[in-house]
């Protein structure tokens, strides 16, 4: 005997994408047609399986006075019920599909509303509209069950008109955290299950507009742009501006000027019917595959983008109008051109803004199955035709809802769902739709189905190759432009090697650029640990902080990563001969002129600007360059180094920045930097308390260590070789190539052993001789540290020599030391944020100040931050040091240790010494944490070197 639930909950393992609701059509944010946001409060109940409650809670009048209340939009697992899961591809439950588990938390919501008065349900008909949620949802209305749909990021609209009455609505929505369809939503990001985005009611008069598409585009010879608006419900189509005042689907062709993201002109006009009027914004563009390249109004385009996952630290997936908006500012404030929306289509809201700002759009249907790869993708459902009906559905969900944005002009597939027969069959429904725009899929590796070659994570080299032409492949593949759909994976400190791929893509034209991975970290808001990431909730399984991989911290605080990766794309390239008083700038523009900017000059002597002024650079066409005189330099007085800084400006104020913000800057050195001049006079004296002194510094006369130097107390200086890992130091564990994080744990790199093997004072030095070196290796540094005065100031320099056989290049190189008392730092060098070798194309050579708090970086996983690069001289906690040669200057108030243990922000508190590091060497960053490592030019191999330092106390 078998026993059924009385609760039907077949729906959720049902393949199909639902049933009840409409078929897609164009999302248009307002009308003349009245509109009822049903957001807001809604009572909520959270129940542990699928089929634990009946049905009854949809009937009206049914008693919720008891349940809690959840906000819509939202998660409910953001607002105290259950918690959250984060795995980057792996299923958090048992992989069977399409049965899911028993234990699925069902949360049911209620939503009692009144119409506007005026609303007359019997004139025309009513829609319900659902913009998002994750991931299975059944409906009722009034107590009449209108349907059940899949698809957690697409909209899903129901007929309801007549169903609804006057007042005392009744709206309940059951949504159930796993379902079949969750096996197609197995994106990297957290699982958060609710009602996500809007939920809206549109009233539908009589001949109000159905479904529309706007043809729009442009011919780059005549400077003409056509226009057809086809539409379901017959109309006319007015563009006042232009003079158009057409029927529907009737094309017309005027002179326009083009939509591109660099110049995105919008035309406003209007499709009215017979029952509704809907405002457009229309942009005159055309997109093609010809040549070889991807090809906007004529001209091939270079992509510098970004994935972007929605995302916000307390509401999570459920975005605003101003977060999006401040993430679309962020984005063109920082030269970004180009966003693939990963992996899955955006709030429609973000689609407007990147028409109206200008960003080129890689729109990504909500598909991924990444999972499956644990079992050779057995099973896949894109390749199993039961499943294809729901591929399709989600294809034309995202195509139809978007097909009106200029900005889009490619589709993608999905990502990482492997191959198959629905991935197929998208592609062609999607070609067949709509002509004007490519087709994009990275896991397509022969380009059967899709118009752009497109790798992930592919390093430099091969890059290079793909670019050369030396890739191989089909033959189709070997005739497309390429792009990096996903590279420079921002986790932690990083990514490196950015400057790198740049001259890469702008050295071959098939390279069309990339998309950095990714936009924001997303880490949740949490008392706890500031912000929480993978493991913070309990999860049975989880990836840790690898959902913490963004350009930006997770309140939208440009991370050193995004600083880095503006300068690197800076649409203007500004080079030149600082000595012979000339400067190239190169528009590296695919459209825009230089008339939006301005430029201005400055001159710097030792760091300091003492004369600056306007620069005449020509309107150059974009792809021109031209050599620009600069102005004759002041008159040098002394020695100190000097430079010229040229920087780009916006002209007037825009729409996503203010006149006179930076675009684009370089600089050019016109002479350089002298070493600091030192000459050694009294030797050390040694005295019976145990002490020696040499000049203004003090040391035990046993050990050989700086006490002191003046009234500044020193401890602990050493030669320093560790630092704590980055996570791109670390890698990532499915990744065959060396990973030098546990590399240098298992040498001991972290647990070095100083052994004192002499300390000599003699003559005019005392020198301290040393051997640094790991427990259970052989291999190590000689290490001699020789301390000279002039009588006010003293001088090191350390003398290092490998032994041994070092397999392994170092973390760092150089010394670090205490200081009991530190917090105004000062500093000649690069600024104003951190920089390592292969990240530091954004560090500008100036004079700097700052704290030692702000000096840090806050990684959500605490690691290696804050070096300043470049240092001529620094000043904190009483003292002056300068570098010959420049050195790797960092500031923090915990030792390197424990920042290594820290695994949140909250782990690191504050002591009552500052450490300082002064390295002659950093190894560099790389992109490893899932990507290439570091470059061989920027790895810090162990080798003989000789650095110093002088220290001089100062009030």
């Amino acid at each position: 005997m078998s026993f059924r639930s009385a609760t039907a909950v077949g729906y959720v393992e049902d393949v199909s994408p639902g049933s009840g609701a409409l078929p897609p059509r164009a999302w248009y944010p307002v009308s003349d047609a009245e509109s009822l946001s049903l957001n807001g409060s809604w009572r909520f109940r959270l129940s542990p399986t699928a089929d634990a409650e009946d049905d009854s809670f949809a009937e009206p009048g049914y008693d919720a006075g008891g349940w809690a209340e959840v906000t819509v939009p939202g998660h409910w697992v953001l607002q105290g019920h259950g918690a959250p899961i984060y795995t980057n591809h792996l299923y958090p439950f048992p992989v069977d599909p399409p049965r899911v588990p028993t234990e699925n938390p069902t949360g049911d919501h209620l939503r009692f509303f009144d119409l506007p008065e005026g609303w007359d349900p019997a004139d025309g008909g009513t829609l319900l509209r659902f913009d998002g949620v994750e991931s299975c949802a059944r409906v009722w209305l009034n107590g009449t069950d209108i349907g059940e749909f899949k698809g957690s990021r697409l909209p899903h609209e129901f007929a309801v008109g007549q169903l609804l009455k006057p007042a005392g609505n009744v709206l309940a929505v059951r949504v159930h955290q796993w379902s079949a369809g969750s096996y197609l939503e197995d994106q990297d990001q957290w699982w958060l299950p609710g009602i996500f985005r809007d939920v809206t009611l549109l009233h539908r008069p009589a001949g109000s507009v159905l479904d529309f598409f706007v043809h729009a585009s442009y011919d780059h010879v005549t400077g003409a742009g056509t226009l057809r608006v086809d539409s379901d419900v017959d109309g006319r189509v007015t563009v006042p501006e232009l003079g158009v005042d057409v029927a529907t689907g009737e094309p017309v062709t005027v002179p326009v000027q083009a939509w591109t993201a660099e110049t995105p002109r919008l035309y406003d006009g209007v499709l009215a019917t017979g029952g509704e009027r809907v405002p457009l914004r229309i942009g005159f563009r055309t997109v093609v595959l010809e040549d070889g390249l991807i090809r906007v109004n004529g001209r091939p385009v270079l992509f510098k983008g970004v994935n972007r996952h929605e995302w916000h630290p307390e509401q999570g997936r459920a975005l605003d109008l101003e977060t999006m908006r401040a993430d679309v500012l962020l984005m063109k404030r920082h030269n970004i051109n180009a966003v693939r929306t990963s992996h899955y289509p955006p709030h429609p809201a973000f689609l407007d803004l990147c028409d109206e700002y200008g960003l080129w759009v890689i729109d990504e249907c909500d598909l991924e199955t990444h999972g499956f790869t644990e079992q050779a993708w057995r099973d896949n459902p894109v390749d199993d035709d039961r499943w294809t009906p729901a591929l399709l559905d989600r294809a034309a969900r995202m195509v139809e809802r978007d097909k009106n944005h200029p900005s889009v002009v490619v589709w993608s597939l999905g990502n990482e769902a492997g191959t198959g027969r629905g991935l197929t069959a998208m592609a062609e429904w999607i070609h067949g739709r709509d002509a004007s725009r490519l087709v994009h899929y990275e896991g397509d590796i022969d380009c059967r189905d899709t118009d752009v070659y497109s790798r992930m994570y592919a390093d430099h080299a091969e890059v290079e190759r793909i670019g050369q032409g030396l890739d191989g492949g089909t033959h189709k593949r070997r005739q497309l432009p390429f792009i990096l759909c996903e590279y420079g994976h921002a986790m932690g400190n990083g990514p490196g090697g950015l400057a790198d791929y740049q001259r890469i893509f702008e050295s071959y034209d098939r390279l069309q650029g990339g998309f950095i991975w990714e936009w924001i970290d997303h880490g949740i808001e949490d008392e706890r640990y500031g912000y929480a990431y993978g493991g913070d909730f309990g999860e049975e399984l989880h990836d840790g902080n690898f959902v913490c991989d963004g350009l930006v911290f997770p309140d939208r605080r440009p991370s050193p990563g995004l600083v880095e990766y503006k300068k690197v794309i800076e649409p203007v390239r500004i080079e030149g001969d600082g000595a012979g008083g000339t400067v190239r700038v190169v528009n590296r523009h695919d459209f825009a002129d230089l008339s939006a900017l301005d430029f201005e000059w400055s001159y710097q002597v030792g760091g300091e600007t003492v004369e600056s002024g306007a620069l005449a650079v020509p309107a150059l066409a974009a792809g021109e360059s031209a050599e620009v005189k600069l102005p004759e330099p002041p008159v040098a007085t002394g020695s100190a180094e000097t430079q010229w800084t040229v920087r780009a400006v916006l002209a007037a104020d825009t729409g996503w920045a203010p006149r006179g913000h930076v675009v684009a800057w370089g600089q050019l050195p016109v002479s350089g930097r002298q070493s600091p001049s030192f000459a050694a006079a009294a030797g050390p004296v040694v005295s019976g308390d145990g002490t020696i002194t040499l000049g203004p510094a003090a040391f035990d006369a046993r050990s050989g260590a700086l006490r002191s130097i003046g009234p500044v107390p020193v401890t602990g200086l050493r030669l320093d070789v560790w630092r704590a890992t980055t996570d791109n130091d670390d890698g990532a564990a499915w990744q065959s190539d060396i990973r030098y994080g546990s590399l240098w744990r298992k040498f001991g790199l972290h647990r070095m052993r100083h052994r004192l093997d002499a300390v000599e004072p003699s003559g005019d030095a005392l020198t301290v001789r040393t051997r640094v070196a790991p427990a259970a290796w052989e291999f190590g540094l000689v290490t001699v540290y020789r301390w000279t005065t002039d009588g006010g100031r003293l001088r090191l320099t350390v003398s290092v020599t490998p032994d041994g056989d070092w397999t392994v290049p170092l973390p760092r190189l150089g010394i670090r030391f205490g200081l009991p008392a530190a917090d105004r730092v000062r500093w000649f060098g690069g600024g104003p944020g951190e920089a390592y070798p292969d990240t530091r194309a954004a560090s500008v050579l100036g004079r700097w100040q700052s704290t030692v708090d702000e000096m840090q970086t806050p990684y959500l996983r605490p690691q290696e931050n804050g070096a300043r690069a470049d240092v001529r001289w620094a000043e904190l906690g009483g003292l002056r040091i300068e570098g010959d040669p420049e050195f790797w200057f960092t500031a923090r108030r915990w030792t390197t240790e424990q920042l290594d243990a820290a695994a949140h922000r909250t782990d690191l508190t504050p002591g009552g010494t500052v450490w300082v590091n002064l390295d002659h060497g950093q190894h560099g960053i790389g992109s490893q944490s899932c990507g290439p490592g570091v470059l061989p030019q920027y790895q810090l191999h162990a080798g003989p070197a000789e650095f110093s330092f002088v220290f001089t106390a100062v009030g």
